[in-house]
């Protein structure tokens, strides 16, 4: 198993999951700063200079417990934590083919859906590889306003999944657990790389104008059939 240097990305005690982030280390009101944004040049920068008042991340506490608040209003964001070891993150797909994470919709944007109307109020992105055009290979895990979990819509290199849905209610958290290994084999028809490139998380909301805001919290990686 990878070690991990920064504290949210440790082992867990009884267990061989690791903690990509649960956003326990960073400031109510803050910006989680391990995460990055990069460009469509493959420039790393910090997400800072990317926030404003209409799209923006930042740090939540209820009682004891952090997450991350991703919100859009009629604009698109996205976070990124390269998987490097000195970003904090060791990902070996061998090792932890599945990964889980919880979220919670406040507002979906009304009338959208991944096959259209491409907007949603969150997603969490793995990113496989990218051709020697750099393009990337993605799977796409959303939060859909209106298609039922389990819709895949396919736009080439990047796949859609629909992990949760508004159709199924909303302003509860909700579990999501994927074997990723299984997923690309299934979507892509080949075996992954063995290191995914980075996970994103995704907040859209520009083709409908209206707004998204969705809480994310406690991203792990597991072993397959291993213990949440």
């Amino acid at each position: 198993m990878g070690s991990f240097a920064h504290s949210d990305a440790r082992a867990q005690q009884g267990s061989s999951s690791v903690d990509v982030d649960r956003f326990e280390t960073y400031q109510p009101g803050g910006l989680p700063d391990r995460w990055t944004f990069i460009t469509s040049k493959n420039e790393i920068r910090p997400i800072a200079d990317f926030m404003s008042d209409t799209e923006r991340v930042w740090i939540v506490r209820e009682g004891s417990n952090h997450f991350l608040r991703v919100m859009t209003e009629g604009e698109a964001l996205r976070i990124s934590l390269v998987n490097n070891r000195s970003a904090g993150l060791d990902w070996d797909l061998k090792e932890h083919p599945e990964l889980s994470w919880r979220w919670r919709a406040g507002h979906l944007p009304e009338g959208a859906n991944e096959k259209e109307r491409n907007d949603a109020g969150a997603a969490v992105y793995v990113t496989f590889s990218r051709d020697w055009l750099g393009r990337p290979k993605s799977i796409k895990y959303t939060y859909s306003s209106s298609l039922p979990v389990g819709t895949v819509v396919s736009f080439g290199r990047l796949k859609v999944i629909v992990a949760s849905s508004g159709t199924d209610g909303m302003g509860d958290w909700k579990t999501v657990r994927r074997n990723v290994v299984a997923d690309y084999r299934r979507l892509f028809g080949e075996e992954p790389p063995q290191r995914p490139l980075l996970i994103t998380l995704w907040s859209d909301s520009d083709d409908t104008g209206d707004r998204a805001e969705v809480d994310i919290d406690d991203l792990i990686l597991l072993p397959e059939g291993g213990p949440n």
